[in-house]
């Protein structure tokens, strides 16, 4: 089994490696194609550099400071549909998209949160982000924002009620060192 991972690693490393040998030889041939590819892999690269730390940093000490019970109380399987409303409003807040949604969906897993609540709250990441609300408000109208908003989230909360029962009745456990 480790030698499997190791394997995978390499594998991993050297498709990395070959990518960054292609933007090289993009920018000495001057390959428009593999030039842009250059140009958004380090604008992502940025923004990859200026949001995880952060964002790790917060979810660490959220793991410290919010106890197992607050979790199993307000996103558990006893918590009703309350469990749906908290997830949206964590995601509204979430800055990071799912790069940080992820993350704080698995230590809200491992606090005791069920799978519908996660669900809603990894869904609800990617809809109703407050600063991404706000500009598409101010682009496209405080209209199109609610209309958007008004119709996805109940279409997120029964899809995640029935994603629960799916995951209930297989008996499905995500694995431990996830």
């Amino acid at each position: 089994m480790k030698k499997n991972k190791e394997q995978d690693h390499r594998l991993d490393y050297g498709i990395f490696a070959a990518f960054l040998i292609f933007l090289a030889v993009s920018q000495l041939i001057n390959f428009d194609l593999g030039m842009a590819m250059g140009e958004n892999f380090l604008i992502f690269a940025r923004d990859m550099i200026l949001i995880l730390p952060p964002a790790f940093i917060i979810i660490g000490l959220f793991e410290i400071w919010v106890k197992k019970e607050t979790i199993e109380k307000s996103f558990g399987n006893s918590s009703g549909f309350k469990k749906h409303i908290y997830a949206i409003l964590l995601a509204a807040t979430t800055v990071g998209g799912t790069f940080v949604a992820f993350p704080v969906a698995n230590s809200l897993y491992h606090k005791g949160a069920d799978y519908s609540s996660i669900f809603s709250y990894i869904t609800a990441a990617s809809l109703v982000m407050i600063p991404m609300s706000v500009m598409e408000a101010s682009i496209i109208g405080l209209e199109f924002t609610l209309l958007r908003i008004g119709l996805s989230l109940p279409l997120v909360v029964i899809s995640s009620i029935i994603l629960n029962k799916i995951f209930q009745q297989g008996n499905y456990v995500l694995p431990a060192n996830v």
